[in-house]
């Protein structure tokens, strides 16, 4: 379960993705295409189908071609997220060069969830920008989903929460936006971050 401290950073930290978010949607991903193109599915697979749209020599290699004919012939299902993706690798294959193969892909995904600080270029930058453009969306949603399901049966708590940590009011402004004496804010404030914290660890 979530800390009060992690609930207050998450809720800071909310105008700051929602900025990172929009500069990521408008990185270009080539030939004028823009990262927001892809929508919310990080698949590999659906990634390339997009990207097949411009002539290949303009983001695959030779190699990385070979790699996804591979990975077409031994994915089965079609995982959504990176982690999914890794797991729905064989660890096997049936030609020792496919096994090669797939253990090229599963080094690549690997990459994608590994911390960013190495700078790269090509589909492995494009792959690293859409992987985090998802990661913040879904914890954008997340916060946006666990403040509308408080504003149903505490709408004082959900909009305390946003007034003071997603729009950085004082307690004092926040109060007087609730219409409320500052002891009353300040006896709410703690109850809020609870009933937060709560609802956020049902989210699924």
């Amino acid at each position: 379960m979530m800390t009060d401290q992690q609930v207050i950073e998450q809720l800071s930290n909310y105008k700051r993705m929602v900025a990172r978010i929009r500069l990521l949607e408008n990185c270009s991903a080539g030939d004028g295409i823009k990262v927001s193109r892809f929508g919310e599915d990080d698949q590999l697979q659906e990634l390339h189908r997009q990207l097949r749209k411009m002539p290949s020599y303009m983001y695959l290699t030779k190699r990385e071609q070979e790699l996804e004919a591979t990975a077409h012939a031994y994915l089965t299902s079609r995982p959504a997220g990176t982690r999914a993706q890794l797991a729905a690798i064989p660890a096997h294959a049936e030609d020792p060069d496919d096994e090669r193969k797939l253990r090229e892909i599963r080094s690549k995904i690997e990459k994608i969830i590994e911390a960013r600080g190495e700078e790269k270029t090509g589909i492995d930058a494009l792959l690293d920008r859409l992987a985090e453009l998802q990661d913040l969306q879904a914890k954008v949603k997340q916060v946006d989903d666990v403040l509308d399901a408080l504003a149903s049966y505490k709408p004082e708590y959900a909009k305390l929460l946003r007034l003071r940590y997603i729009e950085d009011m004082q307690a004092g402004e926040v109060a007087e936006q609730l219409g409320v004496v500052r002891r009353t804010f300040e006896r709410w404030q703690p109850k809020a971050i609870a009933e937060y914290r709560k609802l956020a660890s049902m989210s699924p």
